[in-house]
């Protein structure tokens, strides 16, 4: 998606301030400087006024961020204008996390959501060069990729790689090899030539600083195998994701969804304040590709009005076709609209990654094994969010389409308090090796660095105690500069030149 707003201050110290999950070793001050370096490199679009006003987030004075913000979609300017000056509480008769929205010729808010991705064209002379892209044209197919390539992808970094850095492709880090002072000396690796195949030839790879930089499961499948940094009993536990509530309906008039990036504005009200003590915060995007996401439009639509919309439990219907056909796509498709709700998961120690080795992959690799759920405090977020979407529906003058049911296609179902509730994954893995103060009750430090082992770095997401609502990319962006700094120190201090002096006469 592309969607990378800062953490909120406030996010780094939720155990310390609210009494649920884990608090960071370090908080936004430390790591500021390098959100901003991770913004360069990324190529952020953003406007950071904006976001220090509708989000409240604190910027160095006069920062800007290295691109003009992504534009606003139709859908955001025309819920912006009818929210215009609503106020809409998660309570009636509650005084916090209200949402206000005012709407000017350019809408104040929502503010635009920081994005990875290019919204002019690039420098003459730049077409062409993997470092760059076109400018965003509104494919609405940033998922899986971007076909202009505005998007920021992993060759726009190696691209900048020196002729040093060797990337070995088809191959598998099946372990983590120790020297049995506590140091690691390499990993061991399989390298294959066909994927459909389990042939494959084992390799080593030594290094004196070794960094496991395979994401949140990866990375915890790999120390669990190695059996390293075993010594807290946290390695591959405190799993936490962004779990989705989706509300979709239908507005009164064509809002133009299904052109260009999936969100460019954001609610964020109800990510910070006292009420997350009680239940989890979360984030609310403006969906701009209509019911994609919830019901798989347009496809379904098309299907469903055909009489062919795959369900077994029901018979095939009479078709609708030609004009009849395209005036009822036209009718409904262009009114469509979708709020996603993305809520903070605390670290729990019960959601985590293990290995078994009955389940392995075609190398003979024990597949990571994931226990996950949610928490009655993400619950009752997700009851405060539908209270929430209800009342904004209401507001805008929108019919709620918005349903939840039990069935094979919704196994995040659930019932809370009476009511039927469905959840998604954001796929925003992260907690497994996370980091703290101690090595006693985490993984890492607040380099990424392992605790029972100096040379042994854990980078990503897996290091985060919390992820607050928004999407970690930048974070773990950001993280991972950090601990560069802290790499290039520890191998500076390992490889310093000894000082040989000449003995004077006289002296020993």
């Amino acid at each position: 998606m592309g969607i990378v707003p800062r953490m909120h201050p406030e996010d780094f110290a939720v155990h310390r301030r609210y009494g649920y999950g884990r608090d960071w070793p370090l908080g936004y001050d430390d790591l500021e400087p390098h959100y901003r370096a991770a913004e360069r490199a990324l190529g952020v679009a953003g406007d950071a006024d904006e976001q220090r006003e509708g989000a409240g987030l604190p910027f160095p004075p006069g920062y800007a961020y290295p691109m003009r913000p992504i534009p606003r979609s139709y859908l955001d300017a025309v819920l912006a204008h009818r929210l215009d000056g609503a106020v809409v509480r998660e309570r009636p008769d509650g005084p916090d996390n209200v949402l206000r929205v005012v709407a000017t010729p350019t809408p104040a808010t929502p503010p635009p959501t920081p994005l990875r991705r290019r919204p002019r064209p690039p420098p003459a002379g730049a077409a062409g060069l993997p470092n760059y892209g076109e400018r965003c044209v509104g494919n609405a197919s940033c998922v899986p990729i971007c076909p202009v390539q505005a998007k920021y992808n992993p060759l726009k970094t190696q691209a900048t790689w020196s002729p040093r850095v060797t990337l070995v492709d088809r191959a598998v880090v099946s372990r983590v090899l120790t020297a049995g002072d506590g140091r690691v000396r390499g990993v061991e690796y399989q390298h294959y030539d066909d994927p459909a195949s389990p042939a494959h030839t084992t390799r080593t790879a030594e290094a004196d600083v070794v960094v496991l930089a395979a994401h949140a499961i990866e990375n915890a499948r790999l120390l669990l195998v190695s059996r390293l940094a075993e010594s807290s009993g946290q390695v591959g536990r405190n799993l936490m994701d962004h779990p989705m509530l989706l509300a979709w309906g239908l507005m009164d008039q064509p809002v133009g969804p299904f052109r260009g990036p999936g969100s460019t504005s954001g609610l964020e009200s109800f990510r910070t304040g006292p009420a997350r003590g009680d239940r989890a915060p979360f984030r609310i995007e403006i969906g701009n590709w209509g019911w994609s996401w919830p019901t798989g439009s347009p496809g379904s639509d098309v299907a469903r009005l055909l009489g062919i919309d795959g369900d077994p439990g029901r018979p095939r219907g009479r078709g609708v076709f030609g004009t009849r056909l395209r005036e009822s796509l036209g009718r409904d498709l262009g009114r469509q609209f979708t709020l996603q709700f993305a809520f903070e998961q605390g670290a729990e120690s019960r959601n985590r990654v293990t290995v078994d080795p009955s389940h392995r992959d075609r190398l003979g690799n024990m597949r990571p094994v994931l226990t996950y759920d949610l928490s009655e405090h993400v619950k009752r977020g997700m009851a405060a969010a539908r209270s929430v979407s209800g009342q904004i529906f209401r507001l805008l003058g929108a019919e709620d389409r918005t349903r939840y049911a039990p069935g094979p296609l919704a196994p995040g179902w659930f019932r809370h308090d009476g009511h039927d509730f469905v959840f998604n994954g954001a796929g925003h893995g992260g907690g497994t090796h996370i980091m703290g103060t101690s090595p006693r009750t985490s993984v890492v430090d607040q380099w990424q660095r392992c605790w029972d082992h100096p040379n042994l770095y854990a980078v990503g997401c897996g290091s985060m105690p919390s992820m607050g609502t928004s999407n970690p990319s930048l974070t773990m962006a950001a993280l991972a500069l950090r601990s560069g700094e802290r790499i290039h120190r520890d191998l500076r201090e390992l490889h310093r030149p000894a000082t040989v002096g000449r003995r004077r006469e006289g002296r020993p």
